[in-house]
């Protein structure tokens, strides 16, 4: 069973979502973030995405409070990201109650650090975040293009002990416009062992049977429930 992982951005400790990672397309969807995480945990949803957009910004980890909050007052699972650009800040990302890390642009930009992280941690704790755009990995808020293609990217830290992906196809990511499936399946085909999160793109509760038939390990949902396209009611009923 596909995990289902709702996503919650942060911008002043506020929900928000952006569109295409464009900080000037930004929806402010809730004042309070533990509030809406609560209402992921009683629709039966045990997972959590935190993205802490305030920290990819200025590359250090901003909303900590907000993470120690919904850790310590929910039951949730939750993978924080945005921000964790050393061995300092990935500390307090554990110690404020994230289950996981995810780390993007660092894994491109400063390898070392990054493959010591899998080293200290293990490839439980540490995922890859793995965007691209054209198969190529984008970075950086996807401000940045690279010419490296995400197999490549990929299959090199699967030896260094990943285990987990997060990969969005930032061309689909809150648009709307449905996941990035054959992305996954490649990606799926080539590394059979790998937890493939898939991101950006679900636009209807019929995206996310679809990854799930596909055996996808779990599906990150943002905007889609935000607006209303995929109810709780209908993650509730998935969930049971």
């Amino acid at each position: 069973m596909i995990q289902i992982i709702p996503a919650i951005d942060l911008i002043d400790g506020k929900c928000v979502r952006l569109t295409q990672g464009d900080y000037s397309q930004k929806t402010i969807y809730n004042e309070d973030p533990l509030e809406v995480a609560k209402s992921f945990e009683d629709a039966g949803i045990t997972r959590l995405h935190l993205v802490d957009l305030d920290g990819a910004k200025q590359k250090k980890i901003v909303n900590h409070k907000v993470l120690e909050r919904i850790a310590t007052k929910t039951d949730l699972h939750i993978d924080f990201g945005g921000g964790v650009q050393s061995d300092e800040m990935i500390t307090v990302a554990f110690n404020s109650g994230a289950k996981q890390v995810t780390g993007g642009s660092i894994a491109v930009k400063n390898p070392t650090l990054f493959e010591g992280w899998l080293k200290s941690y293990g490839g439980e704790k540490i995922i890859l975040g793995a965007d691209a755009r054209d198969e190529k990995i984008a970075i950086s808020g996807w401000e940045e293009a690279t010419t490296a293609s995400v197999y490549d990217f990929v299959g090199g830290y699967i030896e260094k002990g990943a285990k987990y992906t997060i990969s969005t196809d930032v061309a689909k990511d809150g648009l709307l416009q449905g996941p990035s499936f054959d992305l996954y399946k490649k990606m799926q085909d080539k590394f059979p062992d790998l937890h493939i999160i898939a991101s950006g793109g679900v636009a209807v509760f019929d995206d996310i049977v679809k990854l799930n038939e596909m055996n996808i390990f779990g599906v990150i949902v943002g905007k889609a429930i935000y607006e209303g396209r995929v109810t709780l009611k209908q993650l509730a009923e998935f969930n049971r």
